[in-house]
Order: structure tokens, then C-alpha cells, then sequence
């Protein structure tokens, strides 16, 4: 069985920007055989070691420019803006994992969670809690789709 890693990322205390946390945490609940889960403020340097031994990876973030609930899309490695920044976009992410192993990673999926609230100390919109719920369906289903 495919093994997966559900990368949650996003500040808890920006209100609709805890979306990815939240999302991870309520997969990592459901006991899914064959998914790992991490959640961070924020993507690092560093966790390009943490993309190791798995057959998938899916980053899950909020996002106040995407379609409701949720877009999902593949990633390929790119040395972007953020490439030299202490926060990386997913892709620039793989571009480092590519550049430490000399290899491909493993397919990559991002899934952006329509979020509308960002504010230092602002609570989870009403909105953004529907649009939370419909992509841990989705991502329910795709995770037992994938096993």
C-alpha cells in the first residue's frame, strides 16, 4: 500500500489561516492505514527531510485567492522567490529535496483551502469551517481511494 505524507501548514492564531493544521489534525483522527501527518507553522529548509520514504506527498494550506471550498493541483520542483526565504512555497521545498538527494521526489499535491479571515487572534470563519469539512471528505475519500 502506498504510503502518504499529509503536510498541514499555517499559523493557528491568523484565524482561516489554520486551515492546513486543521485539516491534518481531523485526518490524523480518522487512523487512516498508510498516512502520516505533520503539521507546521510554516515550510522549512529543513523539512525536506521529512519528504523521505513515501510514495505521496500533499501539502494542505489556507488560501484567500482560490476557488471555494478547495482547489487541489500537482507541484513540481521550482527555484522560486521564496527559494532563499526562512518560509518556502511547496515547490521550492521539492526544488531543495531534489538539490539534497539528487532525485525526483515522489508525486506532489497541494490542496488550498478557500479561507476569507487572517487577522492576528481572529477565530475560523463560519465559511472557511464549511469549506474545512468538504475538503476532509475529499480528502477522506482520496486517501481510501489511494490505499
Amino acid at each position: 500500500m502506498p504510503k502518504l505524507l499529509l503536510f498541514g501548514y499555517g499559523n493557528p492564531g491568523r484565524g482561516d489561516d489554520a486551515l492546513g493544521p486543521l485539516l491534518t489534525e481531523r485526518v490524523n483522527a480518522l487512523k487512516l492505514a498508510h498516512v502520516t501527518c505533520l503539521v507546521d507553522m510554516q515550510l522549512l529548509i529543513e523539512h525536506a527531510i521529512d519528504l523521505t520514504g513515501y510514495d505521496q506527498i500533499l501539502f494542505v494550506d489556507a488560501d484567500m485567492s482560490c476557488s471555494e471550498p478547495f482547489e487541489f493541483s500537482a507541484v513540481n520542483a521550482e527555484k522560486d522567490e521564496s527559494y532563499t526565504s526562512h518560509a518556502l512555497t511547496p515547490a521550492a521545498l521539492l526544488f531543495i529535496y531534489q538539490q539534497i538527494y539528487r532525485h525526483a521526489a515522489p508525486p506532489v499535491f497541494l490542496l488550498r483551502i478557500r479561507g476569507y479571515r487572517f487577522e492576528l487572534g481572529d477565530a475560523l470563519s463560519r465559511q472557511a469551517n464549511k469549506n474545512l469539512q468538504a475538503a476532509v471528505r475529499q480528502i477522506q475519500q482520496w486517501c481510501l481511494q489511494h490505499q
